[in-house]
C-alpha cells in the first residue's frame, strides 16, 4: 500500500472521532479530521490522495449528502459510511449510492483499521493507474513504444534513438518474445525512413524454395506457375526498412545474395538479368548467437559481419523485473481501450505472482496476461507449464523489488538523494552505494 496516502475522517462526536483517529495513528495510516461536510469538502476532490470515512448522521448536510457529492467529484474515490444500529435503511441507501462498505455503531478500532487499509489499496492502485494513463499520453517517440524504467531499456531507447537516422544496418538479438520486430518498427518510424515502406519478412516461416522469390522478385515464366511479374520484399522497401525475422534460418544459397544486396545496394529479380538499384536498410533479428552459428559453420561469417554494424541487445523480461507493473499497466490500459472494457484491479498478491514469475515468453507473455485480465479469463494468470523457466530465488526476488522501490522514489523527488533517503527511511550513503549496485544513477 502507497503510504503516503491518508484516511478523512468526518465525524462530530468528538469522543468518537478521537477513538478513529488514534486507531488510525496506532496503525500508521496519516489522518485528517473534519466535524461536519461543509468542513470536509474542501479536501474532497479528484486528486485527494486516500479515502473519506463518514458518520452518516452529521450537523448540516449529512453523510450520505457528503457520499453523493464525494462521488460526483470523483467516481473512483472509496467512501466508507458509519452507521448506527438502527440506520439499516440508511445504509442500503449509501452503499446504493456507491459506498465502498459501511460499519455499523459500536465496532472494534481494529475492524475500522482493516476496512480501511482494503480501501487505501483500492484508492492507491486507482491513483497510480490516473498516472499512469497521464504518462502515456504524455509520451511520444520511442518512450511510447519501449516502455519501461530499467536501465536496460533506457540503454536500449538511447541506442535506438541515436541510430534511428543512421544509414546503417542493424541487427537485433533477444529471446522470443522480447520485442524485436517493435524495436525495427521504431528504427524505422523515428527516422527519415518513416515516409517509405515498413516490409517485414519472417525467414523461418518460409519454404526454401519461395525465400527467393519473396526477396528478389522475380519476372513472368520464372519458375513453374510465375505467371507474371512479382516485385520482392527487398525492392518494395526501397527507401524504407526491410525486416528480416529469424534471419539465422535463411539458407545458405539465399545468404550469399543478401550479401550481395548489402555490399552493391542492387537486386536482380529471378528470370532476369538487370540490375536493379536499391535504397533499403536492413534491420535483421535473431533469437540465435550468430557469430557461434558461423564458427559452426551454420550461419555465413562474412554476412553476419556485414549485418553486425549496431547490435541492439534486447534482455529478457526476468532480466528486468522492475518493468513488470509498468508493462502490465500499459497492456492492460491497450487491452481495455480495444475490447471497450473497463480496467480491471490487480490485487497485491497478483502483482507479487507476477513479479515473481519466470516469464519464459517474455514481453509477449506479459501483453496475453493483460488481455485475460481485462476478458476476465484465465484469472490464475500464470501457471507452470512443462520445462518452464525456474522463478527467481528469494535474493533475486528481493533485489528486484528494492531496486523498482528505489527507482520510483527517485523518480518522484526528482532524482533528489537526499530527498529519495529520507522518505525511504535509510542512510544517504547505503541509499548511494544501491543506486550504483543497481545502475540507477544515469
Amino acid at each position: 500500500m502507497n503510504t503516503s496516502l491518508s484516511v478523512l475522517i468526518v465525524e462530530d462526536d468528538p469522543n468518537v472521532l478521537l477513538g478513529c483517529e488514534q486507531a488510525m495513528q496506532l496503525a500508521g495510516i496519516p489522518v485528517l479530521t473534519a466535524p461536519s461536510t461543509e468542513d470536509a469538502l474542501p479536501h474532497v476532490g479528484r486528486d485527494f490522495a486516500g479515502v473519506v470515512v463518514t458518520d452518516m448522521r452529521l450537523p448540516g448536510a449529512d453523510g450520505l449528502a457528503l457520499l453523493r457529492e464525494a462521488r460526483a467529484r470523483d467516481p473512483e474515490l472509496p467512501v466508507i459510511m458509519i452507521t448506527g444500529h438502527g440506520d439499516v435503511t440508511l445504509a442500503v441507501e449509501a452503499m446504493r449510492a456507491g459506498a465502498y462498505d459501511f460499519i455499523t455503531k459500536p465496532f472494534a478500532p481494529e475492524h475500522l483499521v482493516e476496512v480501511v487499509r482494503r480501501a487505501l489499496e483500492k484508492r492507491s492502485l486507482t491513483l497510480e493507474v490516473a498516472e499512469l494513463r497521464r504518462r502515456l499520453e504524455r509520451r511520444n517517440g520511442v518512450e511510447a513504444a519501449l516502455v519501461g524504467r530499467s536501465p536496460q531499456v533506457e540503454r536500449v531507447r538511447r541506442l535506438v534513438a541515436d541510430v534511428a537516422g543512421k544509414a546503417v544496418d542493424v541487427l537485433i538479438h533477444g529471446e522470443t518474445g522480447t520485442g524485436k520486430e517493435l524495436v525495427a518498427r521504431c528504427l524505422h518510424d523515428l527516422g527519415p525512413r518513416a515516409r517509405g515502406n515498413f516490409v517485414a519478412l519472417n525467414c523461418g516461416g518460409l519454404p526454401d524454395n519461395l525465400i527467393d522469390s519473396e526477396l528478389f522478385g522475380h519476372e513472368a515464366g520464372a519458375f513453374t506457375g510465375a505467371q507474371k511479374r512479382r516485385v520482392g520484399k527487398i525492392e518494395h522497401a526501397s527507401g524504407g526498412t526491410l525486416f528480416l525475422d529469424e534471419v539465422e534460418s535463411m539458407p545458405m544459397g539465399v545468404q550469399v545474395k543478401l550479401l550481395r544486396v548489402l555490399q552493391e545496394r542492387v537486386i536482380e529479380r529471378l528470370g532476369s538479368n538487370q540490375a536493379i538499384p536499391v535504397d533499403t536498410r536492413v534491420v535483421a533479428a535473431t533469437k540465435d548467437d550468430l557469430l557461434a552459428a558461423a564458427n559452426q559453420q551454420k550461419f555465413r561469417a562474412d554476412l553476419y559481419y556485414r549485418l553486425n554494424v549496431v547490435t541492439i541487445e534486447l534482455p529478457p523480461l526476468r532480466e528486468r523485473r522492475e518493468d513488470i507493473p509498468l508493462l502490465l499497466e500499459h497492456f492492460m490500459l491497450q487491452a481495455a481501450h480495444r475490447h471497450d472494457l473497463p480496467l480491471p484491479e490487480v490485487a497485491p498478491e497478483q502483482l507479487r505472482r507476477l513479479m515473481a514469475h519466470a516469464w519464459p515468453g517474455n514481453v509477449r507473455e506479459l501483453r496475453n496476461v493483460a488481455d485475460c485480465l481485462v476478458l476476465g479469463i484465465g484469472r490464475e494468470l500464470v501457471g507452470s507449464a512443462p520445462g518452464e523457466a525456474i522463478a527467481p530465488s528469494l535474493s533475486e526476488a528481493v533485489e528486484a523489488f528494492e531496486r523498482s522501490l528505489i527507482a520510483d522514489e527517485l523518480r518522484r523527488q526528482g532524482g533528489n538523494l537526499s530527498r529519495a533517503a529520507e522518505a525511504l527511511r535509510v542512510a544517504k550513503t547505503t541509499l548511494h552505494d544501491k543506486v550504483r549496485k543497481y545502475g540507477l544513477g544515469g
